[in-house]
């Protein structure tokens, strides 16, 4: 697993992944439960996670938030520590940043782009899911067609 990444996904995505398996959202997801991709959170994050893809009025599949929830196990559990940078429109997006630092790929997964202008960013990269998705499956394979020559 040590080549596998590990970015900060934004409840919106995974939301969206879970609700239906067709797009980058899904896709993302489909990563996550096959151990291509690990997520970063904290027990805010974790707490946020749990609370949204429990909402009845989203929808999502018992047998898919279950599935969901059991790899939060497997997942890179980390301690924030507070934003230094110039903070996010809205304070809530605030602890997807403080996670992210964390890693070694500074990588946040987001729908919500303005929410994440490149003033508030710090030194982490926010990816759109279709970007994220893309960088995702390409990189092993341009890193295999560069070996071969």
């Amino acid at each position: 697993m040590g080549d596998t990444p590990v970015w900060v996904v934004d409840t919106n995505v995974l939301v969206s992944g879970l609700l239906s398996p067709f797009g980058p959202p899904g896709r993302i997801v489909d990563a996550l439960q096959a151990r291509r991709l690990r997520l970063a959170l904290d027990d805010r994050i974790e707490a946020e996670y749990r609370d949204v893809v429990a909402r009845p009025r989203l929808g999502v599949a018992r047998f898919r938030r279950e599935a969901f929830l059991a790899t939060l196990q497997f997942q890179q559990h980390v301690t924030a520590a507070p934003w230094t940078y110039r903070r996010p429109p809205d304070e809530d997006d605030t602890m997807f940043l403080e996670v992210a630092v964390q890693t070694a790929a500074l990588t946040v997964v987001t729908g919500n782009l303005r929410h994440f202008p490149p003033a508030c960013r710090g030194p982490v990269t926010v990816r759109s899911p279709r970007d994220a998705w893309d960088f995702l499956v390409r990189s092993p394979y341009d890193d295999e067609a560069r070996r071969r020559g």
